[in-house]
Protein backbone atom coordinates (compact mmCIF):
# COMPACT_ATOMS: atom_id res chain seq x y z
CA UNK A 1 0.00 0.00 0.00
CA UNK A 2 1.25 3.30 -0.35
CA UNK A 3 0.76 6.48 1.66
CA UNK A 4 1.54 9.47 0.18
CA UNK A 5 1.17 13.01 2.09
CA UNK A 6 0.45 16.13 0.99
CA UNK A 7 3.29 18.00 2.51
CA UNK A 8 3.24 21.95 2.58
CA UNK A 9 5.69 22.83 5.01
CA UNK A 10 2.84 23.91 7.50
CA UNK A 11 2.97 22.17 11.31
CA UNK A 12 0.19 20.14 10.48
CA UNK A 13 1.49 18.47 7.49
CA UNK A 14 4.44 17.63 9.84
CA UNK A 15 2.47 15.90 12.68
CA UNK A 16 0.01 14.52 9.65
CA UNK A 17 3.01 12.54 8.39
CA UNK A 18 4.18 11.48 11.48
CA UNK A 19 1.16 9.66 12.90
CA UNK A 20 1.50 8.30 8.88
CA UNK A 21 4.93 6.70 9.72
CA UNK A 22 4.40 5.42 12.98
CA UNK A 23 1.18 3.65 11.91
CA UNK A 24 2.69 2.09 8.77
CA UNK A 25 6.14 2.67 8.60
CA UNK A 26 8.52 4.81 5.95
CA UNK A 27 8.98 2.09 2.78
CA UNK A 28 6.21 3.13 0.99
CA UNK A 29 5.60 6.64 2.06
CA UNK A 30 6.16 9.81 -0.19
CA UNK A 31 5.82 13.31 1.13
CA UNK A 32 4.54 15.48 -1.84
CA UNK A 33 5.15 19.02 -1.77
CA UNK A 34 4.20 21.58 -4.19
CA UNK A 35 6.52 24.89 -4.26
CA UNK A 36 4.89 27.62 -5.23
CA UNK A 37 8.28 29.61 -4.96
CA UNK A 38 7.19 32.01 -2.17
CA UNK A 39 7.14 30.02 1.46
CA UNK A 40 9.62 31.93 4.07
CA UNK A 41 12.99 30.73 4.45
CA UNK A 42 12.16 29.38 8.01
CA UNK A 43 9.89 27.29 6.44
CA UNK A 44 12.31 25.76 3.61
CA UNK A 45 14.66 24.98 6.43
CA UNK A 46 11.87 23.67 8.22
CA UNK A 47 10.61 21.40 5.31
CA UNK A 48 14.43 20.01 4.53
CA UNK A 49 14.61 18.78 8.30
CA UNK A 50 10.93 17.55 8.70
CA UNK A 51 11.38 15.10 5.89
CA UNK A 52 14.87 14.11 7.19
CA UNK A 53 12.68 13.56 10.79
CA UNK A 54 10.00 11.17 9.20
CA UNK A 55 11.49 9.47 6.66
CA UNK A 56 10.39 8.16 3.30
CA UNK A 57 10.55 10.08 -0.18
CA UNK A 58 10.28 13.55 -0.45
CA UNK A 59 8.76 14.80 -3.85
CA UNK A 60 9.26 18.48 -4.71
CA UNK A 61 6.89 19.88 -7.67
CA UNK A 62 7.11 23.15 -8.96
CA UNK A 63 5.17 24.74 -11.79
CA UNK A 64 7.82 27.45 -12.23
CA UNK A 65 5.63 30.53 -11.41
CA UNK A 66 5.05 32.14 -8.31
CA UNK A 67 1.39 32.89 -7.53
CA UNK A 68 1.33 36.62 -9.07
CA UNK A 69 2.71 34.91 -12.59
CA UNK A 70 -0.58 32.86 -12.18
CA UNK A 71 -2.51 35.42 -11.61
CA UNK A 72 -1.47 37.39 -14.43
CA UNK A 73 -1.72 34.45 -16.84
CA UNK A 74 -5.46 33.82 -15.49
CA UNK A 75 -6.14 37.61 -15.75
CA UNK A 76 -7.76 37.10 -12.26
CA UNK A 77 -6.74 37.92 -8.73
CA UNK A 78 -6.81 35.37 -6.35
CA UNK A 79 -9.30 35.92 -3.06
CA UNK A 80 -11.01 34.48 0.02
CA UNK A 81 -13.17 32.80 -2.49
CA UNK A 82 -11.57 31.54 -5.76
CA UNK A 83 -7.61 30.58 -5.33
CA UNK A 84 -6.19 29.79 -9.13
CA UNK A 85 -3.00 30.26 -7.69
CA UNK A 86 -3.49 26.85 -5.11
CA UNK A 87 -5.43 25.61 -7.95
CA UNK A 88 -2.59 25.69 -10.65
CA UNK A 89 0.17 25.32 -7.97
CA UNK A 90 -0.62 22.75 -5.37
CA UNK A 91 -4.03 21.27 -6.20
CA UNK A 92 -3.24 20.26 -10.06
CA UNK A 93 -0.07 19.68 -9.88
CA UNK A 94 -0.65 17.05 -6.47
CA UNK A 95 -3.19 15.46 -8.51
CA UNK A 96 -1.57 14.73 -11.62
CA UNK A 97 1.79 13.42 -9.94
CA UNK A 98 -0.88 10.78 -8.21
CA UNK A 99 -2.55 9.83 -10.80
CA UNK A 100 0.63 9.46 -13.05
CA UNK A 101 2.52 7.32 -10.12
CA UNK A 102 -0.20 5.74 -7.93
CA UNK A 103 -3.01 3.08 -8.21
CA UNK A 104 -6.42 4.14 -6.50
CA UNK A 105 -6.26 0.40 -5.51
CA UNK A 106 -3.03 0.73 -3.50
CA UNK A 107 -2.98 4.10 -2.39
CA UNK A 108 -4.06 6.26 0.74
CA UNK A 109 -4.17 10.15 -0.26
CA UNK A 110 -3.50 12.17 3.62
CA UNK A 111 -4.38 15.68 4.09
CA UNK A 112 -2.87 17.55 7.38
CA UNK A 113 -6.25 19.37 8.32
CA UNK A 114 -6.72 18.99 12.21
CA UNK A 115 -10.32 18.36 14.42
CA UNK A 116 -11.23 21.86 14.34
CA UNK A 117 -11.24 21.52 10.11
CA UNK A 118 -13.00 18.16 9.72
CA UNK A 119 -15.77 19.85 7.86
CA UNK A 120 -13.36 20.05 5.41
CA UNK A 121 -12.80 16.26 5.28
CA UNK A 122 -15.88 15.30 2.89
CA UNK A 123 -14.95 17.76 0.19
CA UNK A 124 -11.35 15.98 0.26
CA UNK A 125 -12.99 12.68 -0.20
CA UNK A 126 -14.87 14.13 -3.05
CA UNK A 127 -12.03 15.66 -5.14
CA UNK A 128 -9.41 12.89 -4.26
CA UNK A 129 -12.07 9.87 -5.70
CA UNK A 130 -11.11 7.55 -6.45
CA UNK A 131 -8.54 7.59 -3.97
CA UNK A 132 -8.80 6.67 0.04
CA UNK A 133 -8.49 9.81 1.79
CA UNK A 134 -7.47 9.95 5.47
CA UNK A 135 -6.88 13.12 7.95
CA UNK A 136 -5.64 11.81 10.66
CA UNK A 137 -5.32 14.42 12.73
CA UNK A 138 -9.13 14.75 12.90
CA UNK A 139 -8.95 11.26 14.76
CA UNK A 140 -8.01 10.85 18.34
CA UNK A 141 -5.73 11.40 20.32
CA UNK A 142 -6.71 15.31 19.91
CA UNK A 143 -3.54 17.55 19.54
CA UNK A 144 -3.35 21.39 19.13
CA UNK A 145 -1.16 23.27 17.21
CA UNK A 146 0.56 24.13 20.10
CA UNK A 147 1.34 20.95 21.14
CA UNK A 148 2.63 20.04 17.37
CA UNK A 149 5.01 22.65 17.09
CA UNK A 150 6.31 21.76 20.80
CA UNK A 151 6.28 17.95 19.65
CA UNK A 152 8.59 19.51 16.34
CA UNK A 153 10.83 21.53 18.60
CA UNK A 154 11.12 18.70 21.09
CA UNK A 155 12.13 16.07 17.88
CA UNK A 156 14.72 19.02 17.25
CA UNK A 157 13.25 20.17 14.21
CA UNK A 158 14.02 24.11 13.70
CA UNK A 159 11.22 26.67 15.02
CA UNK A 160 9.27 28.56 12.34
CA UNK A 161 9.42 32.38 12.81
CA UNK A 162 5.96 32.54 11.38
CA UNK A 163 4.71 30.67 14.56
CA UNK A 164 6.96 32.41 16.82
CA UNK A 165 5.30 35.80 15.65
CA UNK A 166 1.68 34.53 15.82
CA UNK A 167 0.55 33.63 11.94
CA UNK A 168 -1.95 31.35 11.97
CA UNK A 169 -0.30 29.52 9.14
CA UNK A 170 3.40 29.26 7.31
CA UNK A 171 2.81 29.39 4.09
CA UNK A 172 3.07 32.03 1.21
CA UNK A 173 5.71 33.42 3.20
CA UNK A 174 2.90 35.73 5.58
CA UNK A 175 0.79 36.76 2.71
CA UNK A 176 -1.92 34.88 1.24
CA UNK A 177 -5.18 36.15 -1.00
CA UNK A 178 -7.41 34.31 1.45
CA UNK A 179 -5.80 36.21 4.42
CA UNK A 180 -8.04 39.19 6.31
CA UNK A 181 -6.84 42.29 8.26
CA UNK A 182 -5.38 40.65 11.42
CA UNK A 183 -2.90 38.93 9.10
CA UNK A 184 -1.51 41.57 6.47
CA UNK A 185 -1.29 43.61 9.83
CA UNK A 186 1.13 41.23 11.09
CA UNK A 187 2.56 40.72 7.78
CA UNK A 188 3.28 44.84 7.71
CA UNK A 189 4.30 45.26 11.41
CA UNK A 190 6.61 41.75 11.60
CA UNK A 191 7.64 42.23 7.75
CA UNK A 192 7.44 45.43 6.63
CA UNK A 193 9.61 44.97 3.08
CA UNK A 194 7.69 41.82 2.40
CA UNK A 195 4.05 43.44 2.73
CA UNK A 196 5.26 45.95 0.64
CA UNK A 197 6.47 43.86 -2.34
CA UNK A 198 2.65 42.59 -1.90
CA UNK A 199 1.38 45.76 -1.78
CA UNK A 200 3.10 46.51 -5.48
CA UNK A 201 2.19 43.30 -6.77
CA UNK A 202 -1.16 44.21 -6.17
CA UNK A 203 -0.78 47.39 -7.50
CA UNK A 204 0.71 45.87 -10.33
CA UNK A 205 -2.49 43.17 -11.36
CA UNK A 206 -4.84 46.39 -10.61
CA UNK A 207 -3.27 48.23 -13.34
CA UNK A 208 -2.41 45.28 -16.02
CA UNK A 209 -6.47 44.39 -15.45
CA UNK A 210 -7.59 47.65 -14.71
CA UNK A 211 -10.17 46.80 -12.40
CA UNK A 212 -10.73 47.82 -8.40
CA UNK A 213 -9.63 44.47 -7.56
CA UNK A 214 -8.36 44.07 -3.91
CA UNK A 215 -7.16 41.25 -1.52
CA UNK A 216 -8.99 43.02 1.64
CA UNK A 217 -12.39 43.79 1.82
CA UNK A 218 -13.43 46.51 4.33
CA UNK A 219 -16.81 45.99 6.00
CA UNK A 220 -18.67 47.70 8.47
CA UNK A 221 -23.08 47.88 8.88
CA UNK A 222 -25.09 50.71 8.13
CA UNK A 223 -28.61 50.66 8.69
CA UNK A 224 -28.69 46.87 9.62
CA UNK A 225 -27.21 46.03 6.69
CA UNK A 226 -22.97 45.14 6.23
CA UNK A 227 -22.11 47.13 3.35
CA UNK A 228 -18.56 45.53 1.79
CA UNK A 229 -15.88 47.58 -0.23
CA UNK A 230 -12.26 47.08 -1.32
CA UNK A 231 -9.17 48.22 -0.07
CA UNK A 232 -6.04 47.94 -1.17
CA UNK A 233 -3.01 46.74 0.43
CA UNK A 234 -1.51 50.23 0.24
CA UNK A 235 -4.58 52.05 1.60
CA UNK A 236 -4.57 49.46 4.13
CA UNK A 237 -1.15 50.29 5.30
CA UNK A 238 -1.68 54.18 4.98
CA UNK A 239 -4.44 53.85 6.97
CA UNK A 240 -2.44 51.70 9.77
CA UNK A 241 0.58 54.28 9.60
CA UNK A 242 -1.89 56.75 10.94
CA UNK A 243 -4.36 54.76 12.76
CA UNK A 244 -2.69 51.62 13.68
CA UNK A 245 -5.37 50.25 15.90
CA UNK A 246 -7.84 50.67 13.01
CA UNK A 247 -8.83 47.10 11.83
CA UNK A 248 -10.20 44.12 12.17
CA UNK A 249 -8.18 41.87 14.35
CA UNK A 250 -10.58 39.04 14.21
CA UNK A 251 -10.08 39.04 10.56
CA UNK A 252 -7.50 36.56 9.68
CA UNK A 253 -9.13 34.37 7.18
CA UNK A 254 -8.10 31.20 5.98
CA UNK A 255 -4.83 29.38 3.95
CA UNK A 256 -7.07 26.22 3.18
CA UNK A 257 -4.33 25.55 -0.15
CA UNK A 258 -5.66 22.32 -0.71
CA UNK A 259 -9.13 22.83 -0.19
CA UNK A 260 -10.78 22.39 -3.24
CA UNK A 261 -13.73 24.72 -5.22
CA UNK A 262 -17.06 24.00 -6.02
CA UNK A 263 -16.41 24.12 -9.77
CA UNK A 264 -13.72 21.68 -8.86
CA UNK A 265 -15.83 19.57 -7.07
CA UNK A 266 -18.62 19.67 -10.13
CA UNK A 267 -15.91 19.07 -12.90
Amino acid sequence: MMHVVMFSGGIGSWATAKRVANEHGTHDLTLLFADTLMEDEDTYRFLDAAAANVGGRFVRLCDGRDIWQVFRDVKFLGNSRIDPCSRVLKRELMRKWVEEHCSPLTTTVYLGIDWSERHRAERYERYWQPYIVRTPLTEPPYITKRQMLDAATSEGLPKQRLYEWGFQHANCGGGCVKAGQAQFELLLRRMPDRYRWWEDREQEIRAALGKDITILKDRRILNGQEIVTPITLRDFRLRLERQPALFDSEEWGGCACTNPSDEELAA
